[in-house]
């Protein structure tokens, strides 16, 4: 089994309070009035989970031997474990991962793991948000990535190159995003990149974007440079300029003309300086010597908005609105948020958002099926797989549609190549195109090839792989990692040897105590998919053997195939809604969520649930969020 390692501090049972039985069984169909067996009540934890904290965690975290300052040997309350989110959660995770307790001490059976898993997450999830802090979060000095990096360069001086392609990957930080701040360093290299890209930058910059006005008679050599870098380093800071910077970047000029070049020359060598700025390359929001949380001033506003929206500088509205302090006022915020969706620029966001929250990005790097079995993927048909991810996903947005929209939709992105290989007819050349649906089998994300293809071997299909991405990247619900010995399956998904298609065989496999907790909660899922073959295609057989698309929940319920996996999934939106609305936070923040962003995410779902799940309702409301309007030092 291929396992991802996905820590969340919120997740698993659904902000709604959904059942606990969700998180043990996976989409448990109990009606709400039927839940829930284990609520957060003080004698649950006295009666089923302090003696299990007793029996495998006492022995090493007790008043005489706390180990980690852990001492699970005193009684705790309810308020108490829901009050210290930090410390459960990650005894949470811990658990889950089975990286506690300790190997060669006594271990808890997968059944108890999920009990104390599921009713940990469930109940830190219940806590009343009077018990924690109002809290914006941490969020460091922001390095611009490298998306960010090119589009701002576009914005500032027309460029039309991506000079940040050549600078080393960002990482992937908590969110899964590579706009998170605690990951984006600076090796020594990416300071030698920097300077390489200004002097390339400047070379290609259009005159008229650089030299907005040229020395006459109304303005001398000096008094245009003046005019030019003002200009520019407001909009390259995205704040006002000091005197005091101006100054400096004017020293250079001068240094230029006496080492005997041109006035462009001059200009240039101070306006690489402002390219190589920490307050260029960084969205630097500035400290106040407070313990209290503040709010951004509009500069800072402007920034993240615009770096959430569009991965790049804002724009010369946005820089106006923030000179005359009105971009906090709601309603010129909620217009923006407007203007700024329906602007071309958008396509930043679906493309690093969506690339990154569904990982169909990794079809360009990690994914890669078997050339040999299937030469029909061709790079071009990756490309329009993923633009059909891509556009989905921002036509959902864009035109104000429900967020459920991209579990179940009539309609998709494609041209003839991408058309043909899901088997529709009238698609005629290479442009990508909305094209209804009249095949309930496709519409929606779980169904496109670039998903189905991402959770695939190079050789055949995985369930598991298939199930996984589901519980993980869709719903926010991962199951934990694999036992430290796991036997591998063939890559070869036909009748072996015995006979046995690969559905019994891994049936087979899943009749082992250790593994069949976890598979009988992905496995199903996985199973509901298994008519794609490996890059998205339609298939009824395999080697002849008729594929059974069926899947049974550990909670008895019954589907058969896509069409019935998706209404299953759609009746317990509430997982889908709450990964959604947490992963999107996360990449607006450039942070991973905390236990402190509880309410703001309960508080955005309450809205959605109003609001009939309006796809721009969500946008509106991260932006309208405290921790996006806020920050606080150290």
């Amino acid at each position: 089994m291929r396992h991802v390692n996905n820590k969340r501090f919120i997740g698993a049972s659904g902000l709604v309070l959904a059942p606990i039985v969700l998180m043990a069984t996976g989409f448990a169909p109990v009606p709400q009035q039927q839940a829930t067996p284990l609520p957060p009540e003080q004698k649950v934890y006295d009666n089923r989970i302090a003696p299990l904290l007793k029996q495998y965690c006492v022995p090493c975290h007790s008043e005489q031997s706390a180990a980690g300052g852990y001492d699970f040997s005193k009684a705790q309350t309810i308020a108490g474990i829901q009050k210290d989110q930090v410390r459960w959660r990650k005894v949470t995770t811990q658990i889950r991962e089975r990286s506690m307790p300790p190997k060669g001490t006594a271990q808890p059976t997968s059944e108890e793991r999920e009990l104390l898993t599921a009713w940990f997450t469930h109940t830190l999830d219940s806590a009343d948000e009077s018990l924690l802090p109002q809290d914006p979060g941490n969020v460091l000095i922001h390095r611009l990535n490298r998306q960010e990096y090119n589009n701002t360069v576009r914005d500032l001086l027309g460029i039309t190159s991506r000079p940040a392609d050549n600078f080393p990957a960002d990482g992937g930080g908590g969110g899964g995003f590579d706009n998170n701040a605690d990951t984006l360093y600076i090796p020594p290299i990416l300071m030698e990149r920097y300077l390489d890209a200004a002097t390339k930058i400047l070379t290609e910059a259009k005159p008229e974007r650089l030299f907005i006005v040229r020395p006459s008679a109304k303005h001398s050599e000096v008094s245009a440079a003046k005019q030019i870098l003002e200009y520019q380093a407001f909009r390259a800071y995205r704040r006002p300029v000091t005197p005091e910077e101006i100054t400096k970047l004017l020293r250079l000029y001068h240094i230029g003309r006496k080492q005997g070049e041109s006035w462009e020359g001059g200009v240039k060598l101070a306006m690489k300086a402002v390219l190589v700025s920490p307050h260029f390359l960084f969205r630097i929001e500035r400290e106040r010597k407070t313990d209290s949380p503040y709010k951004l001033n509009d500069f800072e506003l402007a920034s993240r908005l615009s770096y959430f929206l569009w991965a790049s500088m804002p724009d010369e509205t946005l820089l106006q609105l923030a000179k005359q302090g009105k971009l906090q006022d709601p309603k010129v915020l909620e217009q923006q948020v407007e203007r700024m969706r329906k602007s071309p620029k958008f396509r930043a966001f679906a493309e690093s958002f969506a690339g990154q929250w569904l990982r169909v990005r990794e079809l360009y790097t990690a994914a890669q099926p078997d050339g040999g079995k299937f030469p029909e993927y061709t790079p071009s048909l990756r490309n329009a797989m993923v633009n059909e991810t891509v556009l989905f996903f921002e036509s959902v947005l864009q035109k104000e549609a429900s967020l459920l929209t991209l579990v179940d939709a009539d309609y998709t992105f494609l041209n003839e190549e991408l058309a043909k290989h899901y088997g529709i007819v009238g698609v005629t050349g290479q442009e990508m195109r909305r094209v209804r649906l009249t095949d309930k089998r496709r519409g929606g994300l779980l169904t496109m090839g670039s998903t189905l293809t991402l959770s695939s071997y190079p050789l055949r299909t995985s369930p598991v792989l298939r199930g996984k991405w589901l519980l993980s990247e869709f719903l926010g619900t991962p199951p934990p990692p694999p036992p430290p010995v796991v036997a591998f399956l063939s890559q070869d998904d036909a009748p072996n040897k015995e006979g046995l298609t690969f559905r019994q065989r891994l049936e087979k496999h899943r009749e082992k105590p250790e593994c069949a907790t976890c598979h009988s909660r992905i496995d199903p899922l996985g199973f509901g998919l298994e008519n794609y073959d490996p890059i998205g295609r339609w298939r009824e057989k395999i080697a002849d053997v008729a594929i059974d698309a069926s899947g049974e929940l550990t909670s008895g319920e019954k589907f058969t195939g896509p069409v019935e996996l998706k209404q299953v999934i759609l009746a317990r939106r509430e997982e889908f809604l709450r990964n959604l609305t947490e992963k999107m936070l996360a990449y607006a923040l450039g942070r991973g969520i905390q236990p402190h962003d509880l309410p703001t995410v309960r508080g955005i779902l309450k809205t959605l649930e109003k609001d009939n799940y309006r796809s721009t309702t969500l946008l509106l409301e991260v932006v309208k969020s405290y921790p996006f309007q806020y920050r606080k030092e150290g």
